[in-house]
């Protein structure tokens, strides 16, 4: 995110603690994509990540007034979507979670066997990310899919920096084995 984004968003961000309606659509344009891909890893049902949306920017409506711009505001929303996913979860200990949360997006310019090469090596990364700790899962998610620093992803899940990066240390030693023993070797097809 370019530094005048994020400038942007703490300027909607204020505009929409006055009530700016037009702002809160501009918002809403702009992150729900990622605030619903982030609370659909952590709870695995479209549904309850459609649900998920609508209690963050309900509460962002609620709570703008309140934003302090102690991070950036991409941050802020999904350390919320984060809280409210985990409450979901909390709710719904009897959901069965399914493994398999996304299909593999197929390049159009690739002959049909990198496509299939390309399809497979993902299904085995999403098995493998599947097989680590939610801690582990949840870091590798926040820094490689949502490119969020480690001072960011700290503050999103509530943990010193240091642990993220020991966390992050690990998560990728322990997915590097999974992968290896999964026959994929570094790189992309």
């Amino acid at each position: 995110m370019s530094a005048a984004q994020a400038a942007s968003d703490e300027a909607l961000i204020a505009r929409i603690a006055q009530g700016d309606r037009l702002a809160m659509q501009v918002l809403y344009g702009r992150h729900h994509v990622r605030v619903f891909r982030f609370g659909l890893r952590l709870v695995r049902n479209e549904q309850i990540a459609e649900d998920l949306i609508n209690e963050v920017f309900l509460d962002v409506w609620r709570q703008a007034g309140k934003f302090e711009g102690r991070s950036a505001v991409s941050t802020w929303l999904l350390a919320i979507t984060r809280f409210k996913a985990l409450s979901a979860l909390r709710r719904r200990k009897d959901a069965e979670l399914d493994d398999e949360t996304a299909n593999a997006i197929e390049d159009q310019s690739d002959d049909p066997e990198v496509t299939v090469q390309k399809k497979d090596t993902g299904n085995a990364l999403r098995m493998c990310l599947m097989q680590l700790s939610a801690e582990h899962r949840e870091i590798v998610d926040l820094v490689y899919y949502h490119e969020k620093s480690v001072e960011e992803v700290a503050e999103i899940v509530g943990i010193p920096e240091n642990t993220v990066k020991t966390r992050l240390f690990y998560a990728r030693k322990k997915l590097a084995g999974l992968l290896k023993a999964a026959g994929i070797e570094r790189g992309w097809p």
